[in-house]
C-alpha cells in the first residue's frame, strides 16, 4: 500500500479563511459498494445483489460480490484513513448482513464486522458515522412487496433498534437513509436501480414508506441511544432551476422541486406533504389511503443533523423547448421516468460547463445555493455537506502515481461554495468527500472511479492519489490552499 507522502507543514491561513471551530471532514463509503464478501459470514442476498446479477442491468455484468473487499481490509483502510487525517468515517450497514431475511434475530457475526470497524476507527481517533440503509434492501422483503409495502417500516424499526443494541455504546451519529429518493423513483420508477421495477404508483408508495421507516427509526434510536447521541437524514436535494424566466419552466422547475425535495423535507421537517405535490400525483395515488393517521407526527421527529448530498444541478423546462432537451436527467437512461406526475418535464445539460466523467455539470454555485436555500427554508435543523465529488477517467502512471488535477479543482470549488455559504449564515457543520475509494458505482459497475483513493481491483491494492494528498492538507489547514488548486 502506497503511503501518503510526508507531512509538510503548511502556514497558518487567515482566520477570515479558515472552517469554523468543530467543522467535521470526512469521506464516505457504502456497504454494498466497497464490502464484498457477499456470501461470507451469514450474509444473504440484498436487491442488489439480485440486480447486478440480472443480464443487462449493471454495465460489464459486474457485481459487489468482491468490490474494495472492505471488509477483509477495513484495518488497512482505516489505517489509510489515520495518515490522511480523516476526522469521521460514513459508512452504511448492510442490512441482510446483519438480519439476513430482514426480520427475526441478528446474526452476530455479521453484528461482529461492524463492532471491529468501529473499535479500529475509534482506535485511530476517527469519528465513525453510521448509515442504517444506503439501498440494498434484504431480497426476502423485496419479495414480500418491498418498500411500497407499509410492513417494510416495521420490519426497518426492527432492524434500527438491533444496530442501536449492538453499536449505540460507541457510535454518536446515526444516519437512517441515505438519498432515499432514489431508493423510491430510481428503484421503483425508472428501474435503473435495484429492484428494478418501474411502477409510478410504487414509486410514490415507496417514498411514502420510506418517509415513515425514517420516522419510525428516529424515535426508535432516540429510545435506545445515550442522550449525547446525533440522528440524521441524508437527502440527494435538487438544487433545481428554470431553464428560462417563462411561467411554464417555473411549473417544471416546482414539480421537480416538489417530487425530488419536498416529497421528503415536507413530512420530514414540516409535518405535511405538499399540496402541489398531492395535486400533481392524485391520478396515481389516493394520499389520503396512503398517509394513516399519526404517520406524518411520526415522519416529523425531530433530528440533530440533514445530510444534503449534491453533485450537480437539475436544469428543466417544458416539453416544447425542444433543442437539447432529454429525457436522461443524468440518474441513467431509461424508458421509465423517476418523475411521477411530472414525465413531460424535460431535462437539460448546463451550457459552458466542464463535466464530470459521469457527464454531470461542474457547478460549485449549485451546492452554495443548495446550502443557503435549504438553511432558508429550515433554519432550525443545522445541514451537513454528506456527499460531494466527482468521477474521472483516472489511471496509474508508469510511476506508480494516480494524478487527477480535475478532482482537485472540482474539490476546491466546491469547498470554496461550502466556505461561503458558512460566511453568508447557513449553519454547515462538516464535510464527507464522496468517495473514500474506488469502488462499485452501481448500474455503472467499476467503469466510474469517484474515490480519491484509487483500487487496482485485480490486486486489491490502495493507491492514494493526487486529490487524497490535497485533501489531507486541507484537513490539517483546516482551511483551502491560499493559492488555489494546483
Amino acid at each position: 500500500m502506497t503511503a501518503v507522502r510526508p507531512d509538510i507543514a503548511p502556514k497558518q491561513a487567515p482566520e477570515a479563511t479558515r472552517f469554523p471551530t468543530g467543522f467535521v471532514w470526512g469521506a464516505a463509503t457504502a456497504a454494498y459498494q466497497v464490502e464484498g464478501a457477499a456470501a461470507e459470514d451469514g450474509r444473504t442476498p440484498s436487491i442488489w445483489d439480485t440486480f447486478s446479477r440480472t443480464p443487462g442491468k449493471v454495465r460489464n455484468g459486474d457485481t459487489g460480490d468482491i468490490a474494495a473487499d472492505h471488509y477483509h481490509l477495513y484495518r488497512d483502510d482505516v489505517a489509510l484513513m489515520k495518515r490522511l487525517g480523516l476526522k469521521a468515517y460514513r459508512f452504511s450497514i448492510s442490512w441482510s448482513r446483519v438480519q439476513p431475511t430482514g426480520r427475526g434475530p441478528a446474526v452476530e457475526r455479521g453484528l461482529d464486522f461492524y463492532r471491529k470497524l468501529v473499535d479500529e476507527l475509534l482506535e485511530a481517533g476517527i469519528t465513525p458515522v453510521a448509515t442504517l440503509y444506503h439501498w440494498d434492501l434484504p431480497q426476502e422483503l423485496e419479495d414480500a412487496g418491498g418498500w411500497p409495502q407499509r410492513v417494510t417500516s416495521d420490519r426497518f424499526a426492527d432492524y434500527a433498534a438491533i444496530m442501536a443494541g449492538a453499536l449505540g455504546d460507541r457510535v454518536g451519529t446515526w444516519t437512517t437513509f441515505n438519498e432515499p429518493w432514489c431508493s423510491a423513483f430510481l428503484g421503483y420508477g425508472s428501474g435503473v436501480h435495484a429492484p428494478g421495477r418501474t411502477e409510478p404508483a410504487s414509486a410514490l408508495r415507496a417514498a411514502h414508506h420510506l418517509n415513515l421507516a425514517h420516522g419510525r427509526a428516529i424515535e426508535v434510536l432516540r429510545g435506545q441511544l445515550p442522550a449525547a447521541a446525533q440522528t440524521s437524514v441524508t437527502l440527494n436535494l435538487h438544487q433545481v432551476r428554470p431553464l428560462t424566466a417563462s411561467a411554464a419552466d417555473a411549473d417544471a422547475a416546482r414539480r421537480i422541486d416538489a417530487v425530488g425535495n419536498r416529497i421528503f423535507t415536507g413530512p420530514m421537517l414540516r409535518g405535511e406533504y405538499p399540496e402541489d405535490l398531492i395535486a400533481d400525483t392524485r391520478h396515481l395515488v389516493d394520499w389520503s389511503t396512503l398517509v394513516h393517521d399519526g404517520d406524518l407526527a411520526a415522519i416529523s421527529g425531530p433530528i440533530d443533523v440533514l445530510g444534503v448530498n449534491y453533485y450537480t444541478p437539475t436544469l428543466v423546462s417544458t416539453p416544447e423547448k425542444g433543442a437539447g432537451s432529454t429525457r436522461d436527467d443524468g440518474h441513467g437512461a431509461s424508458d421509465y421516468s423517476p418523475w411521477p406526475g411530472s414525465e413531460h418535464v424535460a431535462f437539460h445539460l448546463s451550457e459552458g460547463k466542464q463535466r464530470t466523467a459521469m457527464n454531470w455539470a461542474i457547478d460549485p454555485d449549485g451546492l452554495y445555493n443548495l446550502l443557503m436555500d435549504t438553511s432558508r427554508d429550515h433554519p432550525e435543523v443545522p445541514l451537513m455537506v454528506t456527499e460531494n465529488g466527482a468521477a474521472f477517467d483516472d489511471y496509474v502512471s508508469p510511476e506508480g502515481r494516480v494524478e487527477d488535477p480535475e478532482r482537485i479543482a472540482y474539490l476546491h470549488g466546491h469547498l470554496d461554495a461550502v466556505q461561503r455559504a458558512v460566511a453568508d449564515g447557513a449553519d454547515v457543520r462538516g464535510y464527507f468527500l464522496w468517495s473514500l475509494m474506488d469502488n462499485f458505482e452501481w448500474a455503472y459497475g467499476y467503469s466510474k472511479r469517484f474515490g480519491t483513493v484509487y483500487v487496482d481491483y485485480a490486486s486489491q491494492r490502495r493507491i492514494p492519489k493526487a486529490s487524497a494528498h490535497w485533501y489531507a492538507d486541507v484537513i490539517r489547514r483546516h482551511a483551502l490552499p491560499p493559492t488555489g488548486p494546483s
